[in-house]
C-alpha cells in the first residue's frame, strides 16, 4: 500500500467518525494555538524593546563616570564625579569617527505652572541632543547655541510633563518655576515642546524637561568634580557607522585616560548594542519560557491522540484480521494508522496555527497592566513568524508520530487468526 492509498484509507477511516475526530483534534488545536499565541507575544515583546532603544538614537555610545572607593569600600558605578562638558568636546574634536556628542547633567526637580505642580527629571544638555539622541520637537525651538553662552533660563518640556501642566494647550512661551533639593524655585520661560517617544525599558522618555547644561550647572544642579570642573552624568556619542563601534569605544577611552591622567578608567563605556543584547537576552528567555508552557497542551492532546488512536486499533480488529488476510504486510497495517494519526495532528495543528494567528491579532494592542500615556496607547505589540508557525506545525506533526507509533505496533502485530475470531 502506497502512501496516497494509505491517506485515503486514513481519511475514510477518520470521516466514518466525525465528532470523534474533531474532538480528538482539539487537543492539538488549543496546543498550537496557545504555541502560536504567546510565542507571538513574546516576539512582539522583543521587537517593540529593540525598536525602543533604536528610537533613543543610532550607533550610540554612552559614557558614564565610574565609581569611587573610600577606606576600601567601593561605591556603585556613576558615582564618582570625573566627565565634564569639556571631555564631551574633546571627544568630538579629536576623534574622526565621532559624529557628534551631546553631554548631560540630570536630576529630579519640582516644576510649578497654573497652581498644578510635578516631579519630573530635568535634563540639561546641549543643542546637539536632539540630533544624537533622535528627539524632535513638536512646537516651538530646542535650545540652542546663544541660550548655552546666556545661561538662560529657558526650558523645553516633554509631551507627559506639557499635559500634566497644561492639559492639550501648547505651553510655548509660557513660564513655569522650577526648584532643585528644596531650594528657591526659579521661573524659566517655556521655548519648545517635544514629540512624544513613548516609554522604554529603560524610562519614560516623555516625562522630562531639557535645559541648557550651562544654566543647569550655574543655577540648578552646581556639581563640581575634584578639579573644580563642572560635572555631567553622561555624555552620549553618536558614532558615524556601526562597524566603527570597536575602534570607537577603544579611542574614547585612550583619550579620557589621558585627560584624565589615570590608569584605571574612571569612566564605563556601554553601547547601544549592549543594552539590546541584554534585553534580547531576557525577552528570548521570556519567549521560550511562554512557548515551553504552551508546548505541555501539545503534550496532552498527543496523549488524546494515542488513547483515540487505541480505541479505534480495538474497534477495527477484525478489519485488521481481514486485510492480513487478504495479503497486507506488517509495515501496511503500521502506515496506515499511522497515517491516521499524523493526519489528525497536522490537520488539527493546521487550525491551530489559523486560530493562533487570528488570536495574536485581536490581544495586539491591547493596553498593558500599569502602563500609562503614550507606551499604553502603544499597546501590546504582537509578531508571528515563519519561524515560530513552523516550529508549532512541525511539533504537531511529530507528536503525531510520537503518540502514534504504539498503537500503530499494536495494531500491526495483531495475530490474523486472533483478529478475525475477535468479536
Amino acid at each position: 500500500m502506497n502512501i496516497f492509498e494509505s491517506v485515503r484509507v486514513a481519511m475514510g477511516a477518520l470521516g466514518a467518525n466525525k465528532l470523534r475526530t474533531v474532538l480528538t483534534m482539539l487537543g492539538m488545536i488549543i496546543g498550537v494555538c496557545a504555541v502560536i499565541s504567546l510565542m507571538s507575544i513574546g516576539q512582539g515583546a522583543q521587537a517593540q524593546v529593540t525598536n525602543q532603544i533604536r528610537g533613543m538614537g543610532t550607533n550610540l555610545l554612552f559614557v558614564r563616570p565610574g565609581s569611587t572607593q573610600t577606606s576600601g569600600v567601593r561605591s556603585a558605578q556613576g558615582s564618582a564625579a570625573t566627565l565634564t562638558v569639556d571631555d564631551a568636546d574633546a571627544v568630538a574634536r579629536e576623534i574622526p569617527t565621532v559624529v557628534a556628542t551631546a553631554p548631560e547633567q540630570n536630576g529630579g526637580g519640582q516644576i510649578i505652572a497654573n497652581g498644578v505642580n510635578t516631579n519630573t527629571r530635568v535634563v540639561g544638555t546641549t543643542p546637539d541632543y536632539t540630533d544624537v539622541r533622535n528627539f524632535k520637537v513638536a512646537s516651538g525651538d530646542f535650545i540652542s547655541r546663544q541660550d548655552m553662552e546666556g545661561k538662560a533660563r529657558v526650558v523645553v518640556l516633554g509631551a507627559n510633563v506639557s499635559k500634566t501642566l497644561f492639559g492639550d494647550d501648547d505651553p510655548v512661551g509660557q513660564s513655569v518655576r522650577m526648584s532643585f533639593n528644596n531650594r528657591a524655585a526659579t521661573t524659566f520661560q517655556i521655548i519648545g515642546l517635544m514629540e512624544a517617544k513613548g516609554g522604554t525599558s529603560l524610562g519614560n522618555q516623555d516625562d522630562q524637561v531639557f535645559v541648557p547644561i550651562t544654566t543647569m550647572q550655574a543655577r540648578l544642579l552646581a556639581a563640581r568634580n575634584v578639579r573644580g570642573a563642572a560635572n555631567v552624568s553622561v555624555i552620549n556619542i553618536q558614532v558615524s557607522d556601526e562597524k566603527q563601534m570597536t575602534d570607537t569605544v577603544a579611542d574614547v577611552g585612550e583619550l579620557l585616560r589621558d585627560r584624565h591622567k589615570v590608569v584605571e578608567d574612571d569612566f564605563t563605556i556601554q553601547s547601544q548594542e549592549d543594552f539590546l543584547a541584554t534585553f534580547s537576552q531576557i525577552t528570548q528567555t521570556f519567549t521560550i519560557l511562554l512557548g515551553s508552557i504552551a508546548g505541555i497542551s501539545l503534550v496532552v492532546g498527543g496523549i488524546g491522540i494515542m488513547n483515540i488512536m487505541l480505541v479505534s486499533v480495538t474497534e477495527r480488529t477484525r478489519e485488521i484480521g481481514i486485510r492480513k488476510a487478504v495479503g497486507a504486510r506488517r509495515k501496511d497495517i503500521l502506515s496506515q494508522f499511522l497515517v491516521e494519526s499524523v493526519m489528525v495532528s497536522v490537520l488539527g495543528g493546521a487550525v491551530g496555527v489559523a486560530l493562533g494567528w487570528g488570536v495574536s491579532r485581536i490581544i495586539a494592542g491591547m493596553p498593558m497592566p500599569g502602563s500609562t500615556g503614550t507606551a499604553a496607547s502603544q499597546g501590546l505589540q504582537t509578531v508571528v513568524t515563519p519561524e515560530s508557525v513552523l516550529l508549532a506545525f512541525t511539533v504537531s506533526a511529530a507528536v503525531g508520530i510520537f503518540f502514534g507509533i504504539y498503537p500503530a505496533s499494536r495494531a500491526a502485530r495483531l495475530h490474523p487468526i486472533q483478529a478475525l475470531r475477535y468479536e
